[in-house]
């Protein structure tokens, strides 16, 4: 059965600059592609998107773009750098205008991210990684999103300026354990979820 996966790197980089956050979330992707898994990854950043909670604030929005490929995936990962122990300001706005999206409703009336399911990519030169992955796999759940088990892949190098994660060898084995783990507990119940949606019966908008 078909399935679509997007990645939305939160990065606070623009364009082709170097994102250590897309590095290890194009590792999950690698395993979703040659899984037959169609999959795309995008810069959040590289669109205009306004301040809201509405899923279209008008006046030159581009979130309504990303919200048309998020209706139309199976999974959704974000991916975010980690600064002074947080998720960035772009994951931030991005799950913002996803909640103000979430009164939105599929033809049973769910909301639209019912029988999606999430997980989270998350980099940085410090601690925070589980923290980051904990607020944002709430908010995936809380507007509707399926979550699976073990689908936070994370890398942090130690305490201080230091070395990213592309200047790294990669050869960490928890990281490489929580890419794969990731990859295919997003696919095993995205495919569950395909067959077998959940019912609309206690749970419609």
């Amino acid at each position: 059965m078909a399935l679509k996966s997007l990645i939305l790197n939160t990065t606070l980089k623009y364009g082709e600059d170097e994102s250590n956050t897309e590095a290890l979330a194009r590792e999950v992707m690698e395993i979703h592609e040659k899984e037959g898994v169609e999959t795309e990854i995008l810069r959040v950043n590289d669109y205009n998107i306004k301040y809201g909670i509405a899923d279209d604030m008008g006046d030159g929005d581009e979130f309504p773009q990303i919200l048309e490929k998020v209706k139309a995936a199976d999974i959704v990962i974000i991916g975010t750098p980690i600064w002074l122990g947080e998720k960035s300001s772009v994951a931030t706005l991005l799950i913002e205008r996803l909640y103000g999206s979430s009164s939105l409703t599929n033809d049973k009336g769910q909301a639209i991210f019912y029988n999606k399911v999430g997980g989270v990519v998350a980099t940085g030169n410090e601690d925070g990684a589980k923290h980051v992955s904990q607020s944002i796999l709430y908010g995936l759940s809380h507007i509707g999103f399926t979550i699976p088990p073990n689908v936070d892949t994370y890398w942090v190098g130690e305490a201080g300026p230091g070395p990213s994660y592309m200047d790294t060898d990669r050869d960490n084995d928890f990281t490489k354990s929580h890419v794969k783990m990731l990859a295919y507990n997003t696919m095993h119940l995205a495919r569950i979820l395909k067959e077998n949606p959940i019912p609309a019966r206690g749970n419609t908008m």
